[in-house]
């Protein structure tokens, strides 16, 4: 089976925490905080990898975690970083959100590497916490967790020529016969089950080499998803060139081969328009018979609405399959490839040096519920240690200075009424917050009068000498 598609869970690493630790050395009575800060989590990265080739892997492992960073230590020792993860998979593979559906990297080049996951912030030790005023500080920051989703992997094959047409046109006999590849061929519907690759090379002197792909025949409301044809349509999607074989003899069920041609086509405009728009040729199949012989004519008159190149091959017999393959050879030397779905460049991804973001937006969600959403607001949230008294106060600090526990006044809020932000539940207490307000006046107070009696009033030196 041709494992095209997979669903996985990916999770970079936790940073580590903040150490709050105190140097306990003779003779150094005051040795002060010494806690190291938390290692930064590892990051989780695709990377193409061009011996892969179906996406069968991700059927037996569907979580894929990198490593976490190692805790602060005491002595200032730093916690070590994670190491990152990298993910393989198959050149052509597409990765969406699986949430919001949003594609986030097309990944075609062999090494091109996309970061998914970004690893977590390490927490800050005691000794950042250290200043003047405040010289034994017992805070230390919890490590940030590290991203995690379930991400949406679909391989779309890599080929500059594919193979359209319906079941029995006769693709799989024309790619054993211009390539060394060997699908399975017989005179049933729906013999291919899964894309084939060959690589087709018509000789040095008559052209370049091109990869062509055949994927299962498609009927009459393919793109609505009857039959095979549908789930393999995105294998073309990549295709510089679509070679479209029509069975001239109108195949075991008596066809019209004209109308296959236009049913054909009206499935690749509903299925994709920038597909039925990508350039063709139409190859009549089985010249080696008399109903084809017939058609032929009419088939190249319903095909020069469209300017298409018409070329009577058998793909049995051989007849004709020169000059095809010297002719699309051409035509692929001509075509740029196709625009990836979107380059790894396209999406911004938080990095450790990325400016942190102010803004926050208040949600109420219901009488006595709000949420606070902000990216640094909600990541200084994570890595508070709310069971830690000075912890709670800096965030406490923080809500005052940043201006959200103002925004949550004028919005309504009321003692006991619940402050969602991030994964915490905060219950709001206004004698709380008036007691730290006014800790924080007499804070500034007191340093206000220690300044002034260690420096002097600045405002007595405007002041007039009256002794003079």
């Amino acid at each position: 089976m041709f494992y095209d598609r997979a669903k996985i869970f990916i999770k970079a690493g936790d940073g580590g925490n903040g150490a709050a630790t105190f140097r306990r050395e003779k003779y150094i009575p005051r040795g002060g905080p010494d806690g190291g800060d938390g290692g930064p989590g590892g990051n989780v990265y695709f990377r193409v990898d061009p011996q892969e080739n179906t996406l069968i892997d991700f059927r037996y492992q569907q979580h894929f975690r990198a490593e976490g960073g190692t805790h602060g230590a005491r002595q200032k020792k730093h916690g070590k970083t994670g190491e990152s993860l990298y993910i393989d998979v198959p050149p052509g593979t597409v990765i969406y959100d699986d949430e919001t559906n949003e594609a986030l990297a097309d990944l075609i080049e062999p090494g091109d590497t996309y970061l998914v996951a970004q690893g977590g912030r390490g927490g800050k030790g005691n000794t950042r916490f250290k200043t003047s005023t405040r010289q034994a500080p017992k805070i230390a920051e919890k490590g940030e967790p590290g991203q995690e989703f379930w991400v949406r992997l679909e391989l779309k094959v890599i080929a500059d020529v594919g193979l359209v047409g319906f079941p029995n046109a006769g693709k799989s006999t024309l790619l054993s016969a211009v390539s060394s590849a060997r699908p399975k061929v017989a005179d049933y519907p729906f013999t291919t089950l899964e894309p084939s690759l060959g690589v087709v090379d018509p000789g040095r002197s008559r052209g370049r080499s091109f990869v062509m792909a055949d994927i299962p025949g498609l009927i009459e409301g393919a793109a609505d998803g009857v039959g095979l044809g549908h789930e393999f349509l995105r294998h073309i999607e990549r295709c510089r060139l679509l070679l479209h074989v029509i069975d001239g003899s109108g195949g075991l069920e008596q066809h019209d081969p004209v109308d296959d041609f236009h049913n054909i086509n009206r499935e690749l405009e509903e299925y994709s328009p920038i597909l039925a728009e990508r350039p063709q040729v139409v190859a009549v199949n089985k010249m080696d018979l008399p109903e084809t012989q017939e058609n032929l004519e009419r088939i190249k008159a319903a095909v020069s609405e469209f300017d298409f190149p018409v070329y009577a091959i058998s793909a049995a017999t051989g007849q004709g399959i020169d000059e095809l393959v010297q002719g699309v050879s051409t035509l692929v030397a001509e075509l740029p490839p196709p625009e990836p779905e979107v380059r790894p460049e396209d999406r911004v991804v938080y990095t450790l040096d990325e400016e942190d973001d102010d803004h926050f937006e208040i949600e109420r969600m219901s009488e006595h519920h709000f949420r606070v959403h902000g990216t640094n607001i909600e990541r200084f949230t994570r890595m508070t240690d709310f069971a830690n008294e000075e912890g709670a106060d800096r965030f406490q600090r923080v809500l005052d200075k940043s201006g959200i526990s103002e925004a949550l006044e004028e919005e309504g809020i009321e003692a006991g009424d619940i402050v969602h932000i991030a994964e915490a539940e905060l219950v709001w207490d206004e004698q709380a917050l008036e007691i730290e307000q006014e800790e924080q006046k007499r804070r500034r107070k007191t340093r206000r009068e220690r300044m002034q009696a260690r420096f002097g009033n600045p405002d007595d030196e405007d002041q007039p000498d009256e002794t003079s």
